[in-house]
């Protein structure tokens, strides 16, 4: 009984001293990064993989680049996006600038594929992209 009665004790204060589970403040947010170019092969063939170059603009100083969302429209259409992170609650430079990096990619399907690159919104806040259709060989 005392066993369990110390061991009951040991995980109160463990949970007492524990870690701030109500510290809700985050100190970044995650933003789309607009697409100003794509390089990609003039054809694909069945089973290989390719490199697709990609430039993309960071806004200000204080966003950085995450990664691609890539997302199957269907089976041969592929809508790419580029994600930053952004830093709050800090003093940025607003410089805009144009970085460029790279995903790879599988042919998997004998059709030609699109590709549909977000570049950003319009004035009426619809989506924008830049297409690019690749046949497969």
């Amino acid at each position: 009984m005392k066993l369990i009665r110390g061991f009951s004790v040991f995980v109160l204060l463990l949970l007492s001293f524990g870690c701030d589970v109500n510290d809700d403040e985050v100190n970044y947010h995650f933003v789309t990064l607009n697409i100003v170019d794509a390089q990609l092969p003039e054809a694909f063939r069945l089973n290989e993989t390719y490199e697709v170059r990609v430039t993309y603009q960071v806004p200000n100083g204080c966003t950085s680049f995450e990664g691609f969302d890539i997302i199957s429209e269907s089976y041969t259409t592929r809508r790419v996006v580029a994600i930053g992170i952004e830093v709050d609650d800090r003093a940025c430079t607003q410089a805009l600038q144009e970085v460029e990096t790279s995903f790879q990619f599988i042919c998997l399907y004998n059709q030609p594929y699109l590709f549909r690159f977000f570049t950003g919104m319009d004035e009426a806040g619809e989506p924008q992209y830049l297409e690019v259709e690749v046949p497969v060989e």
